[in-house]
């Protein structure tokens, strides 16, 4: 039997300072990266695949 490890939540470094624009992710796990708004964090998590949560990472930093 495999357990899977707690996500591991952190603050997005493009957040803002303000509070209410707070963008959470966990990126420690295997076969997905867990995204949540960190100000109404039961309202709901977005799950993506590894690569694609790289790839628009990569295109964010872009512009």
């Amino acid at each position: 039997m495999s357990t899977e490890p707690t996500p591991r939540w952190r603050v997005s470094t493009r957040s803002g300072n303000g509070g209410n624009t707070c963008v959470e992710v966990a990126d420690n796990l295997v076969d997905r990266v867990l995204v949540r708004d960190s100000t109404d964090r039961d309202g709901g998590t977005l799950a993506f695949a590894p690569a694609a949560w790289r790839a628009f990472v990569e295109l964010a930093k872009r512009g």
